[in-house]
């Protein structure tokens, strides 16, 4: 059977639907599992073991989407999150049986509509979308690998070498990720990081790295300024996301907002403090991250006074880890 998984939108998004695909690959490996993905998101498609081949929309015409989709001869699809456009292309490539959550207009095109009210946030957003295949296999099993990305040791070696010896650094590595795009609703003040830089930066036993995405050109040169006499590099990842997750999967600790960059650190495992806006819509509950829950420690930061104390939280956690009690 091919069976095409859809997630269109963002980078975060895109990792809340890699167990999906983990599950179906594992619950019968004669499936050929497709995904449908943004863009942005095609490399670490590409990447994953579990996906055998990737459809990307490039946002041109519904009609080339939707002629993709029919040529990979597609028997099942499941949409984890639907809009018109990617509902009318399936319903156009004719594949058989379509599912989706049923919400939106869009929810018309499909042949199978599941209640899931996602806006109650009962559980997090992979699994929802892993409740989806139950509809499909009831006797799926959902567990899947902690780290969901398992690269091997020679590769994840390999990357951080360079990096090490590009920086000259001989101490274990806690990052720190103060860009977003627009992708969170809620951070840290750019003083903020710089306060906690200070921190790992005073205490000597580890390396503090500020990391930077694609287009944070201005973020890193006001890093740097903010910086000055503070022993940090300043890394701005330029040679793609799965490199990046690769050189994450050495870090010690990565320190961000609930952003796609979370999420990297999350594929592979890496410690997490992570912030986190102060509604359902944006909590931890909803954006819970794939990775040994053990690992993430997570801070809603609510507005108002209340902030204070969670950023003083912050800081004594970060303490107490970075002098290993």
């Amino acid at each position: 059977m091919n069976i095409l998984v859809v997630r269109t939108d963002k980078l975060g998004d895109f990792v809340t639907a890699l167990p999906t695909l983990y599950v179906l690959k594992n619950y019968d490996q004669h499936h050929k599992i497709i995904a449908c993905v943004a863009p942005l998101n095609k490399e670490l498609a590409l990447a994953c073991p579990f996906i055998d081949e990737v459809i990307v929309d490039e946002g041109g015409s519904l009609w080339s989407l939707a002629k993709s989709l029919r040529s990979a001869k597609i028997d099942l699809s499941l949409t984890l999150f639907s809009n018109t456009r990617v509902a009318v292309a399936q319903f156009i490539a004719g594949i058989p049986t379509r599912i989706a959550p049923a919400t939106k207009l869009a929810q018309v095109f499909y042949t199978k509509r599941v209640k899931q009210r996602r806006s109650r946030v009962e559980m997090a957003e992979f699994e929802y979308n892993l409740q989806l295949v139950k509809t499909v296999f009831p006797d799926v099993d959902l567990s899947f690998s902690k780290p969901l990305c398992s690269f091997a040791k020679e590769e994840l070696e390999k990357v951080y070498q360079k990096f090490t010896e590009r920086y000259a650094i001989t101490r274990p590595v806690i990052a720190f990720h103060p860009g977003f795009g627009g992708s969170s609703d809620a951070n840290l003040t750019l003083e903020e990081y710089v306060e906690l830089v200070r921190m790992v930066s005073e205490n000597g036993k580890y390396q503090a790295v500020m990391t930077f995405g694609p287009g944070e050109e201005a973020l890193r040169k006001k890093s740097v300024a903010l910086c000055e006499g503070l022993d940090v590099i300043f890394y701005q990842s330029t040679e793609g996301i799965v490199t990046f997750t690769k050189l994450l999967a050495s870090f010690k600790l990565f320190v961000s907002t609930s952003t796609g960059t979370y999420h990297l650190a999350a594929l592979v495992n890496t410690p997490t403090m992570t912030f986190f806006g102060d509604s359902l819509f944006a909590s931890v509950k909803r954006w819970k991250a794939v990775s040994d829950e053990r690992l993430q420690h997570a801070y809603m930061l609510p507005l108002g006074e209340k902030r204070s104390d969670v950023v003083s939280k912050v800081k004594i956690d970060l303490s107490l880890k970075i002098s290993n009690k």
